[in-house]
């Protein structure tokens, strides 16, 4: 049985045009990607006709679209998801302004600069969950990241999986940074490395087209670092052991 994290149902803060069941159908489809009428039926708990209204409100406004999926044989289903004027809705927590700095930065500093910044920072939060979590348990290590997490604008929770966890961020709200400097993720990845005192591995990344961040995290097991160089090449990150 799957067990989610107590933030699981938690809207983020959208603009005052989206709340109650607005905010509640894009905050689904924000999770799971994309969504059939009938399915964002039964995850709104609302009717066929009261979801139609409000995904058809959505659409006019260019917040959600649909596209035509095939889903083994009998008639093709149509699923909803978001448009980019409905993911922007989400907080970005002044991304762009940020990614547009450290690009000054990069251009006066050179790109290690930027990215000794970017572990800094996740070098300082460790620091201060560190006392925090000295000699804490699992449960409350995930407990205290979560925080963390949803602190930072992430749309995450925690799910249990074959041999361990699986932490889900289903929104990045430093995408526009993460695309123009993608060693933030292997930052963040390092960061959960420490902090959970475990090992976590990246199975699925929105930079790649997934529609969420997602690592698979054992607990028990010994850690061990990974040792990598990371290269920038031609506007893709290389990742050498």
């Amino acid at each position: 049985m799957t067990a989610h994290s107590p933030h699981h149902d938690a809207e983020l803060p959208l603009p005052p045009a989206y709340r109650g069941p607005r905010a509640a159908a894009l905050v689904a489809l924000k999770r799971a990607g994309a969504l059939t009428t009938r399915d964002l039926s039964r995850e709104l708990g609302l009717s066929l006709n009261a979801t139609r209204h409000h995904l058809r409100e959505l659409e006019a406004e260019g917040i959600v679209q649909y596209r035509r999926e095939q889903r083994g044989v009998g008639a093709p289903t149509f699923s909803y998801h978001l448009t980019q004027a409905g993911e922007s809705l989400f907080p970005q927590r002044n991304a762009e302004l940020l990614a547009e700095a450290l690009e000054r930065v990069a251009d006066r500093s050179g790109r290690s600069a930027v990215v000794s910044a970017l572990e800094g920072r996740f070098q300082d939060l460790a620091g201060k969950l560190g006392t925090e979590l000295m000699d804490a348990s699992p449960a409350r290590r995930r407990e205290v990241v979560m925080r963390a997490l949803v602190d930072g604008g992430f749309m995450a929770e925690w799910t249990e999986a074959p041999g361990g966890f699986r932490l889900t961020e289903h929104h990045c709200a430093v995408r526009a940074v993460a695309e123009r400097f993608p060693e933030i993720c292997e930052a963040e990845a390092k960061f959960l490395r420490e902090v959970l005192s475990a090992p976590v591995e990246r199975e699925a990344h929105i930079l790649h087209g997934c529609s969420a961040c997602e690592y698979s995290v054992r607990f028990g097991e010994p850690r061990t670092e990974q040792l990598t160089e990371l290269t920038w090449n031609g506007g893709s990150l290389e990742e050498r052991a």
